[in-house]
Formats: C-alpha cells, structure tokens, sequence
C-alpha cells in the first residue's frame, strides 16, 4: 500500500477513537433517550441537512443489523440526485428547513426525538431545523463538527442568519470530530488535503448509536427491533413483522 493511502486510513482510524474516546458518555446518553423512546412507541426522526449528511441517514435506514424504529427523512431537495448545486442552494435557504419538518409531519405527537445530522452545523437548514425543534417540543440530538462552528465568523455568509451554531442549540451534543477543511489525505507534491473524512465520520457514530440502543434495549427487557439482512434466505420472513409495526410512521421504509 503506498504512503498517502496508509496515512489516510491512520487519520480516518484516529478519528474513530478519537470519538469513541471522548463522545461515549454522550452516545449512551442518546441511545437512553431511543430506547425509551421505542419502548413507548415514541417518534424518532433521523435528518442530515445537506447531501453529504444526508448519506448518514440513508446509512441507517433499512438496514441489515440496524434499527427499524426510526423515520429517516430523506428530503429531495437536499439530494445530489437533483443536483450538487441546487442542493447547495436549498441547504443555505432560510426557511427551507421548517417547510422539510412541515411535510414530514415533525412535532405533531408528544415526546418526539430528532437525530440532527450535519458535519459543520452553520448552515441555514441545521439552524432552523434545530431552532424549530425546540420550539415545537421536539428533543434534539445533533451529530456534527464543532471545530466549524468555533472557526467560522459569525457574519460569514453561509451560515444561518443568526449567525448561531448547530451544537450549541441541540440538547444532546454528539461531536463527530470532523476536523476542519473535511479532506485529510495528503499527496505529495499537492498541496490541497483529499480524501473527505465527514460522512466516514458521521456513518460512524450513526451505528455507533444503533448498538448503544440495542444494548439499552437489551438491559431494559424489550426485544431490539432490529432487521436482517434481507439478502439472506429467512431475512424477509423476519424483516416483515418490523415492517409492518414501523411502516406507517416511517415514510421511506416501504
């Protein structure tokens, strides 16, 4: 294996322990607030506010080993399917983000829980998304970088008009330690970093929550409602059940 490609992966495992050595109070804090929220059937929103957030999401959504009792909001406009820039675009529109919770129907029952996830947490869409969380009653867990919101001034123009920062305005903080700039591969003889760290990052401490909960689950007494890969012979004969309990509530699982 060459050099920048080992380096890389060494920065992307630093980055691992460096979550798991400093956010686990954190992670068992949250996967407290799930299991409590699945055993009182309880809604668990999941929404990464921008494209590359947004894989976060979809990492967990329908997913072997992973939980069925969540709704994971996969808002089209954000999508790089429709577009990089145009995503871009939606992902700095004040406003836009009260419209996606709006459409998916966000703080209409009590004790709801929204898993907030953006690598940079300054953005229009993070900020009022959050912000009309708690205005609604909805708790908030955010997944993101505070390095951003700590080095990028307050009047920058892409973020939120406020001129807030994502972490400091969810309830639970969960730090992805992305580190600035994103890319943290180097090549030599070029000068710009490569090799993004983000959504690794994010995807990362997702699962992370996944096997908190189960564990809380497990500890409480509740059976885990957990898929199976369906691409095994008995996987849809076992997903079936999960999906007809989280189906109705949660808007892309079927």
């Amino acid at each position: 294996m060459s050099e920048p490609l080992q380096a890389y992966q060494s920065r992307i495992t630093g980055l691992f322990e460096q979550i798991l050595s400093t956010q686990q109070p954190q992670i068992r804090q949250a996967a407290q607030r799930l299991s409590r929220a699945i055993q009182e059937d309880r809604k668990i929103h999941l929404l990464g506010t921008g494209a590359h957030s947004q894989l976060a999401v979809e990492e967990v959504l329908w997913r072997a080993g992973g939980l069925a009792a969540w709704n994971p909001i996969l808002d089209p406009g954000t999508s790089l399917v429709h577009g990089a820039k145009r995503s871009v675009s939606f992902e700095r529109l004040p406003g836009y983000g009260v419209g996606v919770l709006n459409a998916n129907q966000v703080g209409e029952t009590p004790g709801e829980t929204m898993v907030l996830i953006n690598a940079y947490g300054i953005d229009p869409m993070s900020l009022d998304v959050a912000l009309e969380c708690r205005r609604r009653g909805v708790y908030t867990i955010g997944v993101t970088s505070p390095a951003y919101g700590r080095a990028t001034p307050a009047d920058s123009p892409i973020r939120h008009p406020s001129g807030k920062n994502l972490f400091e305005e969810v309830d639970l903080l969960i730090d992805s330690q992305v580190p600035l700039g994103d890319a943290v591969g180097r090549v030599p003889g070029f000068a710009q970093e490569v090799g993004s760290s983000s959504s690794l990052c994010s995807c990362f401490v997702m699962n992370l929550l996944v096997i908190a909960t189960v564990e809380e689950l497990q500890r409480s007494g509740a059976e885990p409602p957990v898929f199976m890969s369906a691409n095994l012979p008995q996987g849809d004969a076992a997903n079936a059940r999960w999906e007809r309990k989280y189906g109705p509530q949660a808007r892309y699982l079927l």
